[in-house]
């Protein structure tokens, strides 16, 4: 991120969480109830609910080493796509931004999610394929880097992102 703001590259950040009364989760007839893992441990245990990345409490909040700068954009999402319900598209789009440069966690979920939506919406995606890191096995990790690079962008090593950026 300090290459990219040394640059001028804009940095943005999309950061999961709920409401406290989980009124942007979807509810139990919506997918993602049954398979978001904070959600599914809070309906499996009610006692956390509103606990597990809900807006304002510890683990909704961004790591203090990793903390936006005041002119960074900071977009908080529901589903594992960072477009899907949020106003991404039309910030970027704003800021006439068209390439994407993905860093973050889980490769294979949410980065790949948000990639791919990129991709359908015309974004020239671009995975920086060591500042990722896969939920899963090592193999998940190889199998979002093919289908990355295959069929839904490109692939490029932090050291060569901050040696052109």
């Amino acid at each position: 991120m300090k290459a990219a703001r040394r640059a001028s590259v804009p940095v943005v950040y999309l950061q999961m969480g709920f409401k406290p009364d989980l009124s942007n989760s979807g509810g139990p007839s919506a997918p993602n109830w049954h398979k978001e893992l904070a959600l599914r441990l809070m309906s499996c245990r009610p006692e956390l609910k509103g606990k597990l990345l809900t807006e304002g409490t510890w683990d909704f909040q961004i790591v203090d080493e990793l903390k936006p700068q005041p002119e960074d954009l900071v977009v908080v999402k529901s589903r594992y796509s960072g477009f899907a319900n949020t106003t991404l598209d039309a910030e970027l789009k704003s800021r006439g931004i068209r390439h994407l440069f993905f860093a973050g966690i889980a490769t294979n979920v949410c980065v790949e999610t948000t990639l791919r939506h990129a991709f359908v919406l015309d974004y020239w995606p671009i995975l920086i394929s060591d500042a990722v890191m896969a939920a899963g096995p090592a193999a998940m990790q190889e199998a979002t880097l093919f289908n990355v690079e295959t069929y839904f962008g490109w692939t490029i090593p932090a050291a060569e992102f901050i040696a052109k950026v």
